[in-house]
């Protein structure tokens, strides 16, 4: 049976004892694995320990000998004195000359090395040839295991006199009954684990799966189509709270959501083309404006007319590679969002110098305050103001005297910014279209203002709506955070 067709309350029992399973042999391994490496570094250490106390005894005896230190005398200056020397230490003490031939050996119960008249000449070669001149050979005999370690004892001056060969054997008894006890005492809490494990893993699946049971027949009930009810389960877990909480807080924001998606799938696919049209359009400008200057600079024809002429030609070029880069640069950006880069400004004074641009004696200034401080981004607050005053100056007719007004007030919270003007106002049928994309009711322009207005907004958590009486005029209101 595959593990994906089994059942949630099935999974979460199966998990919490492999939990458990897993956790205990893990225990066990690392227990192992330390103990190992605890034992290997006690006998090498108590080797290390033994080889230093009789290395020291070897040369006090050599110092209080009389006879003379040489190779050939290590027999004899250590006839009696290496009984002694191995009964102290209780081990084997084993003395070679420098050609590996046994002179001199103690009695000891320890089992000696297969061979004990002369050293392999392998280890001769890396005695010699180690920067410490010691080398430990390890070997299994059975079930017990040896280490053998040999060293260079020397005279007076340091000179190399015998080498000395220790057999150690590894006894782990004591060792391994601590192992032992241990491993059987975590087998009795890996019993008493598991049995707890496998009731809290019942009854828990259980009471998982019983309010996740009820909840998944409700949403089952769920269809886009139709109007749906809420679900309604009493439980006080905070994670099953809240998914159910999450499903209600969709089915309430699902027949809102479906009139975004519609609006979004429309905006993205004009954010799309006109990223395209941007691209497109912008390819060649560079390279045209590039080679008129160029001709520019560097033509010098005979006619006394021609510089006139060219530069004329010149600057007609120039003025139409503009309009096309300005044509551009509006679809550009309304194709991206605009960017947050939130300051702190006075609106009042950033709305007021906005007018400045159209120089306008028919557009009107009010604020009941001098100063309100807000976080806007400068260039978007302007682009906004701009656009809502070039539409209210596009929607009054030639045979009427235009009037623009445009007011700035705030509350506790929020900044209002309103733009009235008294155009031939916004017919019925087309308020729903006004601020999508491409829409427009003038013979020019390419209808993205109020599009990129109501971006630019809505990014800073704010709303932009209008009220608008036939041949009368319209009134534009944005409102947004202070903060």
């Amino acid at each position: 049976m595959k593990l994906k067709k089994l059942s949630l309350r099935t999974r979460i029992f199966i998990a919490m004892i492999l939990l458990v399973l897993l956790s205990s042999i893990l225990i066990a391994v690392v227990v192992i694995y330390q103990y190992n490496e605890e034992t290997q570094d006690y006998h090498r250490e108590r080797l290390i320990r033994k080889e230093k106390a009789i290395i020291t005894s070897l040369d006090y005896v050599i110092k209080q000998t009389s006879f003379e230190v040489i190779t050939e005398k290590v027999p004899v200056i250590f006839k009696s004195k290496i009984y002694e020397v191995a009964e102290v230490h209780n081990i084997q003490i084993n003395l070679y000359d420098l050609e590996g031939s046994l002179l001199i050996s103690s009695k000891s119960d320890l089992k000696p090395e297969q061979t004990t008249k002369c050293i392999n000449a392998e280890v001769l070669n890396r005695l010699l040839n180690t920067a410490e001149h010691r080398v430990v050979v390890k070997r299994e005999d059975e079930d017990a295991t040896y280490r053998s370690s040999y060293n260079y004892i020397t005279d007076a001056k340091f000179k190399p006199l015998a080498i000395l060969n220790l057999p150690y054997l590894e006894k782990d008894d004591f060792l391994a009954k601590e192992l032992n006890e241990f491993l059987r005492r975590l087998a009795y809490t890996f019993i008493l684990v598991m049995l707890a494990a496998i009731s809290l893993a019942f009854f828990l699946s259980k009471y998982i799966t019983k309010s996740l049971k009820t909840i998944s027949e409700k949403m089952r009930a769920t269809k886009l189509e139709k109007r749906n009810s809420k679900i309604d389960v009493t439980d006080n877990s905070e994670e099953i709270s809240a998914l159910v909480n999450s499903y209600n807080n969709m089915i309430d924001e699902l027949e809102e959501s479906a009139v975004q998606l519609a609006t979004s799938e429309r905006e993205q696919a004009w954010r799309e083309m006109a990223k395209q049209v941007a691209h497109e359009i912008k390819n060649p400008l560079t390279p045209m404006r590039l080679t008129v200057q160029s001709f520019q600079r560097k033509f010098d024809p005979n006619d006394e007319n021609i510089h006139q002429k060219v530069d004329e030609y010149s600057k007609t070029l120039i003025q139409q590679i503009d309009t096309m880069s300005s044509i551009a640069g509006a679809f550009s950006n309304f194709a991206k969002m605009p960017a947050q880069k939130n300051e702190t400004l006075n609106v009042v004074e950033i709305v007021d110098l906005t007018l400045d641009i159209f120089n306008e004696n028919y557009i009107t200034f009010q604020s009941d305050k001098k100063e309100i401080i807000a976080k806007f981004d400068r260039t978007q607050l302007i682009r906004v103001v701009t656009n809502l005053i070039k539409n209210g100056i596009q929607a009054i007719p030639e045979d009427r005297q235009p009037q623009i007004i445009v007011n700035v007030s705030d509350d506790n919270e929020n900044i209002k910014i309103t733009v009235s003007d008294n155009g031939i106002g916004v017919s019925e049928e087309n308020k729903l279209k006004i601020f999508e994309p491409k829409f427009t009711t003038k013979s020019s322009g390419m209808g993205l203002g109020l599009g990129m207005v109501k971006n630019i907004v809505e990014t800073y958590n704010g709303t932009i709506t209008f009220v608008s009486i036939k041949d009368q005029g319209t009134t534009f209101t944005v409102i947004f955070p202070k903060k």
